[in-house]
């Protein structure tokens, strides 16, 4: 049973963003904490499909809701209409859920990269969060800021990139990276990742 004064303490927006990894890791830190002291939990991916990811299997493991409504692939330079259609009705889905008021915590996991990809905005993303109940806190994932949802946010964190093994050619590791093992850092293009190869993706499977 949750004290209704938790719940007033509620519904900021928090950002986390930056060409570092732990972005959703944050998140997903966060909404264990959350369902730890008893708040009611929802996870939308917005760019990764219902595929085995690791935390999807987590989450079903330890009760917490996730849906995943990406695509089985990679967003690379002008989108496809299916890719918008996809991101929009991602984003219909999590403000009909958030609409509901049985949430206290969403995280809107690579919300911030459908933004940067081209695939939703940040005014339709503002105004969608705009109409949720008051006591939901929300949090955006992903790359891609922009001044309209900085001046949004209550709360941004930004990871840094300082040093990483695919430097020294060490991939994604099983568990501890990512489902998707890439020579690129996620999302990145091939105009801005200087760790792009050709080499290009291999896949793994999340454990």
């Amino acid at each position: 049973m949750i004290k209704e004064n938790i719940r007033e303490e509620l519904g900021l927006v928090q950002i986390y963003t930056g060409n570092g990894k732990g972005k959703t890791t944050a998140s997903l830190g966060l909404a264990l904490r959350a369902s730890g002291r008893g708040l009611k939990v929802l996870i939308i991916q917005f760019l990764k499909p219902s595929d085995g990811y690791g935390e999807q299997i987590a989450c079903e493991k330890l009760g917490i809701e996730i849906h995943s409504m990406g695509m089985d692939h990679f967003v690379f330079g002008e989108p496809k209409p299916e890719d918008i259609k996809c991101a929009k009705d991602a984003l219909a889905e999590s403000e009909k859920l958030i609409g509901t008021g049985k949430y206290d915590l969403v995280i809107l996991d690579e919300a911030m990269n459908a933004v940067r990809l081209k695939l939703i905005t940040s005014e339709e993303l503002i105004e969608s969060l705009k109409r949720r109940p008051k006591h939901v806190e929300i949090v955006l994932t992903g790359r891609g800021m922009t001044p309209q949802l900085e001046e949004y946010a209550d709360l941004i964190t930004e990871m840094k990139l300082v040093k990483h093994p695919m430097d020294k050619g060490i991939g994604a590791r099983k568990g501890i990276e990512y489902r998707i093992a890439f020579m690129a850092c996620w999302h990145c293009t091939r105009d801005t990742c200087p760790r792009y190869s050709t080499a290009t993706a291999r896949r793994t499977t999340s454990t």
